[in-house]
């Protein structure tokens, strides 16, 4: 009996578990590789605009491949536990991302303070919603006049996804409650939907371009995209006829969608204007953008031996897209508005601009987010271990 029990406890400890699904386990390096695709595309829109008009497509990856990120880490999560401490959750995105940011709000304003005539001068206000997640609010006007165009303005995105964050993940425990994982995914999908339609009405009605391109709604619906995705990951097995179709349709959609997303970093020009092209991509612009990306990074999670999950795996990308590319984002514009009255020649400032902001980026990765992530993963790790079920304790068997 003593060594019947000896197997029955080995059999516990080797069974696998939901979160040994291939296809949501483990760090999908090619993804690190394609944020530092995405964040070389919007500084260069920001800095050659005539050059490479369509950069902001990467705000649009960055949107998407978010959802599909953090709805996979919800998933494992909860296929290990049952559930998802929403404390814990927004404890680590906080100590993630908090701390970066503070740092440049902090920088730039002490920067404006002592030199009040730079591109960093009079930010103090502009400080306040970027910190508090709130800038997207303030581009389009709602805390009085639209304050777009300033150092710290690139925040809008951080604000859109925290802001998502708040409401998803209770959604989704609320959903995952009475649907399976494969409806829950459709639902998603269907709610993606949801506003695009409501994107349309506001087009309709004549909304302006900074609420059209800043509202948390109306980019609701690229990252529930990648949050759908996700989904149909996580509910998909390893080796059925779901994930060979998968695999088979990421062979020639990835290629094709890539190729896309890459013309249009050189030829789409975001319209700015009022008028029938202004409607129609204002209304699907962001959704298609928002599945071209989808289809990229799902083709990278299914095809990990490809040659496009190679080449963004490489440790030139992939390792900066891991610990750079969040801080590189923070600090591009505000280095590069500095510059601007400083160097002349632009073909001198960009390149100099990209290695402030790489060196800005690696300070702030080394001194303040990695010191700061490592005490607050410390102090969460009781937390979560409370989280994880024990292991079902076998009675002794007995004595024959």
């Amino acid at each position: 009996m003593i060594l019947k029990q000896s197997v029955a406890i080995s059999a516990l400890e080797e069974r696998p578990s939901a979160l040994e699904n291939g296809l949501i386990s483990g760090r999908k390096h090619a993804l690190d590789g394609l944020r530092t695709v995405a964040v070389i595309g919007v500084f260069l829109f920001h800095t050659v605009t005539e050059l490479v008009p369509g950069g902001s497509i990467g705000v649009d990856v960055f949107f998407t491949l978010s959802g599909f990120v953090i709805t996979l880490l919800i998933m494992k999560e909860y296929r290990a536990t049952g559930r998802l401490r929403l404390g814990v959750f927004y404890a680590k995105r906080l100590a993630r991302l908090w701390p970066a940011l503070l740092a440049v709000c902090a920088v730039v304003v002490l920067g404006g303070l002592i030199f009040p005539l730079s591109a960093w001068g009079g930010q103090e206000a502009n400080a306040l919603p970027a910190a508090g997640y709130v800038m997207n609010l303030s581009n389009f006007g709602l805390f009085g006049s639209s304050t777009g165009g300033n150092a710290l303005s690139p925040t809008w995105t951080l604000a859109v996804e925290e802001q998502f964050y708040l409401v998803w993940p209770v959604v989704l425990l609320i959903m995952l409650r009475f649907w399976k994982v494969r409806t829950v995914a459709w639902l998603s999908a269907v709610l993606a939907a949801g506003f695009l339609v409501s994107r349309l009405h506001l087009v309709l009605d004549g909304a302006s371009l900074a609420r059209l391109y800043n509202g948390p709604d109306t980019r609701a619906d690229q990252l529930l995209l990648g949050c759908a995705m996700a989904l149909v990951f996580a509910s998909v097995t390893p080796g059925s006829r779901v994930h060979a179709a998968l695999q088979a349709g990421a062979r020639w959609a990835g290629p094709v969608a890539g190729l896309a997303l890459a013309a249009a970093l050189f030829v789409l020009q975001e319209p700015n204007t009022p008028g029938a092209w202004f409607d129609v991509f204002w209304t699907g612009g962001p959704t298609v953008l928002a599945l071209l990306a989808g289809v990229v990074i799902g083709s990278l999670v299914l095809r990990p031996a490809g040659l496009a999950s190679r080449f963004l795996s490489h440790p030139w990308l992939a390792n900066p897209g891991r610990d750079l590319s969040y801080a590189a984002y923070l600090w591009h514009l505000p280095v590069y508005l500095l510059e601007i009255p400083l160097v002349p020649s632009l073909w001198l400032r960009v390149p100099l601009a990209a290695a402030l902001t790489v060196l800005m980026a690696w300070l702030s990765f080394r001194f303040v987010e990695r010191p700061i992530r490592r005490w607050a993963s410390k102090r969460q790790e009781p937390a979560v271990a409370r989280s994880i079920p024990k292991p079902r304790e076998l009675k002794p068997a007995a004595t024959q």
